[in-house]
C-alpha cells in the first residue's frame, strides 16, 4: 500500500574499522560507510562508537548521559560525586541539525573513581569469596563501575548511560545514522577504531537510550537481527547484578561478553563459542577432546545462548569482533587492506571507503572473526 514502510527482514546496518597499528583516524569515514546503506534504517535510531577519542583523558572513565530532564542530570552527579572525581564536566558537543530534534540533555564526565571507595567495595566483595580467592583492586574497580552505572540506568529516573569505557566514547540517538553522526561532530574525533549502526527496528521502541551501540565499560556492540532468548539471557544477567533498563534486547549482548570474558575468565573466541554454540548434532560430529569441551561449554552456559538472527560487530580497548548466528540470517562482510581491518554488512559499505582492499571475504556461519592490535601496539 502507498505510504507503508516496508519491513526490511535483512536490516539493520552495521560497519566497523580498526587500524591493527591503532593509527587515529577521523570519524568521517565510518560516516560515509554507514550513509551508503540508508535504505537498511528508518531513521529511528543510529549511532557511533569511537576508541582512542580522549587521549588527554585515557585513564579516566569517559561517562556518556543522556538525560530527559535537569532534574536527572543533578541527582546523577550528586550520585556520581559521592565516589569519583570528577575531573571534567561539559556537554557532548553537537551542531544544529534540520532532522534531529526533541534532543535530550547530553552531557560527558571525565572520572576517576576514589581510592578508597574501591578498596571498602573490594574488601565487601572479598567477605563474601572462599579463602584464597581474593580479587585484585584493578578487577573490582570495574566491577564497581559497571554497579553503578546499573544503579544510574535502574534508578534514576530520566538518566542513561550510553557509555563508560575508558579512551572511548558512545554517540547515539534516534535519526538516520549519517544524521547522527553530523550531529554529534563524529568527523572531529580521531580513534583506532569506529563501528557504527543503522537502526531498523521491529519489535521495540525508537527512543535515544535504546539505539546502538550497546555499552558496558569499553564493551560497544552493534547488532543487526533480534534476540529471541533477550529473556532467559537477561534472567541470567539478573543473577550476576545487570539489569536491562534501555527496552533493546542488544543490551544483554554487552552485557554477557563482559560476564564472561572480563568477570569469569573465558577467552574471547570460547566466549564466542558459548553465545552462537553449534547445535547438537554438529557437535555429536565434534572428535574427542573437543566435543567433550564445546559440550561442557553449551550446558554451563546454555541461559546464555543467544537464538534468533543476528549479525555482530564488539569493540573493546584493543580488538574488534565480528560474529553471526549459527546459520548466519544476518548478513557480515570482512575486508582488510594493509594494516586496516573492515567488518559490514555489505561489501558496498567496505568499498565505499576502500575501494580497492586486499582482501574480503564472507564471515561463515556461527565462527568469529578477532581482530586485535598488533603485539606491542598501545591504544
Amino acid at each position: 500500500m502507498r505510504g507503508t514502510v516496508p519491513r526490511i527482514p535483512s536490516g539493520c546496518s552495521i560497519t566497523g574499522i580498526l587500524n591493527r597499528k591503532a593509527k587515529r583516524f577521523s570519524g568521517a569515514d565510518v560516516i560515509k560507510s554507514i550513509r551508503l546503506m540508508h535504505d537498511r534504517s528508518n531513521g529511528l535510531g543510529g549511532g557511533f562508537a569511537g576508541y582512542g577519542i580522549y587521549p588527554q583523558y585515557r585513564d579516566h572513565y569517559a561517562f556518556h548521559l543522556l538525560y530527559h530532564k535537569e532534574t536527572s542530570q543533578h541527582e546523577t552527579e550528586h550520585f556520581l560525586e559521592k565516589s569519583f572525581f570528577i575531573d571534567c564536566s561539559e556537554p557532548i558537543p553537537t551542531r544544529p541539525h534540520p532532522r534531529i530534534t526533541d534532543t535530550p540533555i547530553l552531557w560527558r564526565y571525565f572520572l576517576r573513581v576514589k581510592p578508597y571507595v574501591v578498596e571498602q567495595f573490594s574488601a565487601r566483595q572479598n567477605e563474601r569469596r572462599p579463602t584464597g580467592r581474593l580479587a585484585d583492586v584493578g578487577y573490582e574497580e570495574k566491577n564497581f563501575v559497571v554497579k553503578q552505572v546499573m544503579e544510574i540506568n535502574q534508578k534514576i529516573d530520566g538518566a542513561f548511560v550510553a557509555s563508560s569505557g575508558k579512551n572511548m566514547g558512545v554517540f547515539k540517538g534516534v535519526g538516520f545514522p549519517e544524521d547522527i553522526g553530523e550531529f554529534y561532530r563524529v568527523e572531529e574525533y580521531e580513534g583506532y577504531m569506529w563501528t557504527s549502526h543503522g537502526r531498523f527496528p521491529t519489535n521495540t521502541p525508537g527512543w535515544w537510550g535504546g539505539a546502538h551501540p550497546f555499552t558496558i565499560l569499553d564493551w560497544s556492540v552493534v547488532h543487526n537481527g533480534e534476540i529471541s532468548s533477550y529473556g532467559i539471557n537477561r534472567r541470567y544477567l539478573e543473577a550476576f547484578g545487570y539489569h536491562c533498563t534501555l527496552q533493546t534486547d542488544t543490551e544483554v549482548i554487552a552485557y554477557l561478553f563482559d560476564l564472561l570474558h572480563r568477570r569469569q575468565g573465558l577467552s574471547l573466541e570460547t566466549t564466542c563459542l558459548a553465545l552462537s554454540a553449534p547445535f547438537w548434532k554438529e557437535i555429536d560430529r565434534y572428535p574427542e577432546p573437543r566435543r567433550e569441551v564445546v559440550t561442557a561449554i553449551r550446558q554451563v552456559y546454555g541461559s546464555a545462548m543467544l537464538n534468533g538472527p543476528f549479525s555482530l560487530v564488539v569493540g573493546f580497548n584493543g580488538g574488534m569482533i565480528g560474529i553471526t548466528d549459527r546459520i548466519k540470517l544476518r548478513p557480515l562482510v570482512c575486508g582488510q587492506k594493509d594494516e586496516v581491518v573492515y567488518l559490514s554488512s555489505e561489501e558496498s559499505a567496505i568499498r565505499e571507503i576502500c575501494p580497492a582492499p586486499d582482501r574480503i571475504w564472507t564471515i561463515r556461519a556461527g565462527e568469529p572473526i578477532i581482530v586485535k592490535l598488533d603485539e606491542g601496539v598501545q591504544p
